[in-house]
């Protein structure tokens, strides 16, 4: 099974990596893809460009087993939509079980996505949440698909969603970039980061 992480990755921080891990754990992954965004379709662009944000990418998860990235948004014209990257992947996996990761964040918001009725038919759901948080109330489509069985998502190809608690991080790209900006240290970081930051 393959989980997929999108994002921005500007710049890739351990608020992305730790979930990454405790879900791959968790869920019993064979890889996880982390894909950096093109042309992210709900937010202003990057501020560092494609081949940066790759090249942290890299960096950052060089030593973390199980975790690669996957470019293939970088190369595509256009808004970077979701569906057309699962369907992609889906073309090169055709018997592979795959399951898109997405905040809770995200989730509240699906229904704004491209071509969004299509995506469960490509992708398990995953939605990292906090421990202990419970979600408002699910639309029909959601709660005709949720499962409280992770090990369930390796029956089936797609078409499941399950609420998965991982460890809060108390870290963000925003401020990162503002710490940079004003010509602080980014010492207090996780390794990986520092490393990916001062590249």
């Amino acid at each position: 099974m393959i989980g997929i992480l999108g994002g921005t990755f500007d710049p890739i921080h351990y608020g992305h990596l730790r979930p990454a891990q405790e879900a791959s754990q968790k869920l019993g992954l064979s890889e996880l893809r982390l894909l950096p965004t093109g042309q992210p379709p709900h937010r202003p662009p990057p501020q560092a460009n494609a081949q940066q944000r790759l090249a942290m990418v890299e960096l950052a998860i060089r030593d973390l087993p199980g975790l690669r990235v996957d470019d293939r948004e970088l190369h595509r014209a256009g808004p970077s939509y979701t569906v057309h990257t699962l369907e992609s992947l889906r073309a090169e996996f055709p018997t592979t079980p795959l399951c898109l990761l997405i905040g809770a964040d995200q989730f509240g918001s699906f229904e704004s996505w491209h071509r969004w009725q299509d995506i469960p038919d490509l992708a398990h759901i995953v939605v990292l949440s906090r421990p202990g948080i419970t979600s408002s109330p699910l639309p029909r489509w959601a709660r005709a698909r949720e499962s409280k069985d992770y090990q369930s998502l390796h029956e089936a190809l797609a078409g499941r969603l399950v609420f998965l608690p991982v460890s809060p991080q108390d870290i963000s790209a925003t401020l990162i970039r503002t710490a940079i900006a004003r010509g602080e240290s980014v010492a207090g970081l996780p390794r990986a980061t520092q490393r990916a930051l001062t590249r």
